[in-house]
């Protein structure tokens, strides 16, 4: 296992600024995501790291090892792309061998080492056959395989599942955290997917414009997002714009145009003034309905639209002038009949004071 480590990278394409002063570290084992819109910059980040695209100026480091200018094939790196790549004309044991054929392995040791890896994905039993007898789910699988069977140092994974169906995405996200925890493999991961980062990842980067916004565990960057775009990116939320009435500690009372709230800071290191501007995130599942007016951290409305999904119902809130999104486990309050007039709570752990 090895750490990877990047220090002030930057990567322009004519006037265009695709990676901008990035930090990163990496710690050995870990499942990293790299997460944000089309065009963030988190692509060209991963290729920076495989030796594809040369930075303009900065240090990528694999352990205590400068690998800024080393050509790709000396950083033993195992890459999968987007379109697996897979050679046609070539059995699927031909396909995981190419690499080490490339690099001179004695033939025995290719056998043994390309039954391994076939074996890992759970594809030995298809070695003979081509790519074009394979489903999409059993391709990405042996391209896996052929990533792995070099022995990398680390695993650079670009959006790899994006041509599956949604069946075979959950099963694959399962399939691969598995292996490179089996195998301890440093892994660097791209996706838009955020299912996908939530359920699989170890921690994550939020970029946006060639920038990391926010890095953190799934847990941390859900619930504690620091800025606004994080937020819109990472799930659904509802926004809410206010001003400042109080600070105390990472504690904040904020009053709108809906009512007053309790919140927590998204970012402990900006602390707004007392009279500043801000914005609350709040995300549907953290609203509590009631028949009757809670304590605190409420706003009164009622409900408008509604879509059942069995263990849960989403609903529309009017309240005001804001349509905030609900989310309801167990569902009650369906009966249109019956819903008149309701309440909605948020605990203060759950209501995001964000500056930005």
């Amino acid at each position: 296992m090895i750490s990877i480590r990047i220090q002030q990278l930057s990567k322009r394409f004519g006037a265009v600024v695709a990676l901008q002063d990035l930090d990163l570290a990496i710690a050995p084992g870990e499942l990293f995501f790299l997460l944000g819109p089309s065009g963030c910059g988190k692509t060209t980040l991963l290729r920076c790291l495989a030796g594809f695209y040369l930075p303009d100026a900065g240090q990528v480091f694999f352990g205590d090892e400068d690998v800024t200018r080393l050509a790709p094939h000396k950083r033993n790196t195992g890459m999968m792309f987007q379109s697996y790549a897979l050679w046609p004309h070539l059995t699927v044991a031909q396909n995981v061998a190419f690499g080490l054929e490339e690099r001179k392995v004695p033939k025995a040791e290719i056998k043994r080492r390309v039954l391994q890896a076939l074996e890992s994905v759970r594809m030995e039993v298809f070695a003979e056959r081509s790519p074009n007898q394979l489903s999409g789910g059993q391709q990405q699988r042996v391209a896996l395989a052929r990533a792995l069977v070099v022995r990398p140092r680390c695993l650079l994974l670009d959006e790899p599942l994006s041509n599956l169906d949604a069946k075979l995405r959950h099963e694959m996200r399962t399939e691969i955290r598995r292996v490179c925890k089996e195998f301890k493999l440093t892994t660097v991961y791209v996706t838009h997917d955020q299912k996908e980062a939530l359920s699989v990842s170890d921690r994550m980067a939020i970029m946006d414009r060639g920038r990391i916004l926010q890095v953190g565990s799934p847990v941390e960057v859900y619930r504690r997002p620091t800025c606004k775009v994080v937020a819109d990116f990472i799930g659904e939320t509802d926004f809410i714009a206010g001003r400042v009435l109080n600070v105390n500690g990472a504690r904040v009372r904020v009053d709108t145009s809906i009512g007053a709230f309790e919140g927590v800071l998204g970012d402990a290191t900006a602390v707004p003034a007392v009279g500043g501007d801000v914005t609350l995130s709040v995300r549907p599942e953290c609203w509590v309905l009631s028949r009757e007016a809670p304590a605190r951290n409420f706003v009164r409305g009622r409900i408008g639209r509604a879509v059942y999904l069995g263990e849960l119902a989403q609903y529309e809130l009017a309240v005001g002038g804001h349509d905030l999104k609900v989310v309801e486990m167990n569902p009650r309050f369906l009966d249109p009949s019956g819903r008149g007039e309701v309440f909605a709570a948020a605990d203060p752990e759950d209501v995001v004071v964000l500056c930005e």
